[in-house]
C-alpha cells in the first residue's frame, strides 16, 4: 500500500484544451477516494496520469513519497480496472487472472494460490475455464477486478468500472467493492460521473469541474456543507433547488416568493443579490406556516416509499421529496414550508461563491 500525492498537477493538449489545472491533492495510505464530476471535468485524465498512461504538462505525482513522473506504467506497481473490462477474449478466466503475474515471472505455485484466493473471494470458482464471451457483464467485471487483486498492487485505480452494468447489478457490485476495500485496505482511487456511486463508496470524495477541484471531503460533509453552487447542485438526487433573488436583512425575495430566513441581527449580510439553495427533503407541506407560499404540482414521480414532486412556485420550478402515502396529485395547489437550518446562500453578483449556511449561524 502507498500514499498518493498530486502537486500542482497540470495537463493541457496541443489543441488548447486545458484538462487539469493546478491539482493539489493528497490521498492517505489505505484511503478510498472517489474523483467525481461531469464529463470533461478532468477526472479520468488525472487517473490516467497517475497510471502513467498520460504525461503531465506540469506538476508532480508522488507515490509513497517518491516522484513517479518519469516512471513507466509497469514500474509504478498500480492495478487499473477499466470501464470496458479489457479482458483477453481468447484466454480463459484463469489465464486472464494469471497473465500479469506470468509476465512478472511470478512462481507458478504462487500464481495458483493467488488465483484460488481471488476466485473464492469474487465467486469465480466455477468460471475459471470459461472465456469472456461466455460470461455476463457482471461476471466480466468481477474478472477484471480479480485480475487487479491478484497483482497485490500498492494501489487500485478504477475508471468508471460499473457504467456498463444494469442498475441492480451496479448496486450489488458497489457493495462488493466496498467490502473488498474493507478487507484489503489498499489505497484506491475511483473515477465516476455518478454521484450516487461517489457518495456510497468513497471515504472521501473529490468534486471536479473544468479541470479544477471544487471541494474534497467526507460524503456527508460535502452534501451538507457544499463549498459553492456547483457542488451544491451536483451532489444530491434530486438536485438542490435554487431561487435567485435579493436579501434585505433576513428577508429573501425572489419573483413571487418571499421567505424570512431568521438570520440573527449580528450576522446579517449587506443587501445583495443572492441565490437561495435548499434540498428537496427540506420542503414540507405545512398549511399553517407556508414560508414559501403555495406551489402548483406539475409532475409526481412515485419511486416506492417516496415521491419526487415537482412544483411551479410562482414561475420558479422546484422539487420536493415526500412520503408516497401523502397521495399528492398533479394540479394540486399546496402550501410549502422550508425547514429551518436547511438553506444555503450563494452570491450571484460578487466573486465569493458562497456566503452563508443556516447550519453555521443557528
Amino acid at each position: 500500500m502507498a500514499s498518493i500525492e498530486f502537486i500542482q498537477l497540470d495537463k493541457h493538449y496541443p489543441n488548447g484544451f486545458h484538462a487539469v489545472r493546478d491539482l493539489n491533492l493528497k490521498i492517505a495510505d489505505g484511503e478510498f477516494v472517489v474523483l467525481v464530476g461531469p464529463s470533461g471535468c478532468g477526472k479520468s485524465t488525472t487517473l490516467r496520469m497517475l497510471a502513467g498512461l498520460e504525461e503531465p504538462t506540469g506538476g508532480e505525482i508522488r507515490i509513497a513519497d517518491r516522484r513517479v513522473n518519469e516512471l513507466e506504467p509497469g514500474e509504478r506497481d498500480l492495478a487499473m480496472v477499466f470501464q470496458n473490462y479489457a479482458l483477453y477474449p481468447h484466454m480463459t478466466v484463469r489465464e486472464n487472472l494469471s497473465f500479469g503475474l506470468r509476465m512478472r515471472k511470478t512462481p507458478r505455485a504462487e500464481i495458483e494460490t493467488r488465483i484460488a484466493a481471488a476466485a473464492k473471494l469474487l465467486g469465480l470458482d466455477d468460471l475459471l475455464d470459461r472465456k469472456p464471451r461466455q460470461l455476463s457483464g457482471g461476471q466480466r467485471q468481477r474478472v477484471a477486478v480479480g485480475r487487479a487483486i491478484v497483482r497485490q498492487p500498492r494501489a487500485f485505480l478504477f475508471d468508471e468500472p460499473l457504467s456498463n452494468l444494469d442498475a441492480k447489478l451496479r448496486a450489488y457490485t458497489r457493495t462488493e467493492l466496498a467490502q473488498l476495500h474493507q478487507q484489503f485496505r489498499t489505497t484506491t482511487v475511483y473515477v465516476t460521473h455518478d454521484q450516487v456511486e461517489a457518495m456510497t463508496l468513497g471515504e472521501r470524495i473529490v468534486i471536479m469541474h473544468q479541470g479544477q477541484v471544487q471541494q474534497a471531503g467526507a460524503p456527508l460533509e460535502v452534501y451538507h456543507q457544499p463549498a459553492n453552487r456547483f457542488v451544491a447542485g451536483f451532489i444530491g438526487s434530486p438536485a438542490m433547488n435554487f431561487l435567485s433573488g435579493s436579501l434585505d436583512a433576513d428577508l429573501f425575495s425572489a419573483e413571487g416568493v418571499q421567505c424570512r430566513l431568521n438570520i440573527p441581527a449580528a450576522q446579517r449580510l449587506d443587501d445583495r443579490q443572492v441565490t437561495l439553495g435548499f434540498r428537496p427533503e427540506h420542503l414540507s407541506l405545512n398549511p399553517e406556516h407556508p414560508s414559501l407560499g403555495q406551489g402548483r404540482v406539475t409532475v409526481v414521480e412515485n419511486i416506492g416509499s417516496e415521491s419526487f414532486v415537482h412544483f411551479d412556485l410562482n414561475g420558479n420550478p422546484i422539487v420536493g421529496k415526500f412520503p408516497t402515502e401523502r397521495g399528492i396529485q398533479r394540479g394540486e395547489l399546496i402550501p410549502l414550508h422550508l425547514a429551518p437550518r436547511s438553506w444555503h446562500l450563494f452570491a450571484t453578483t460578487t466573486a465569493a461563491p458562497r456566503l452563508l449556511s443556516a447550519s453555521e449561524i443557528l
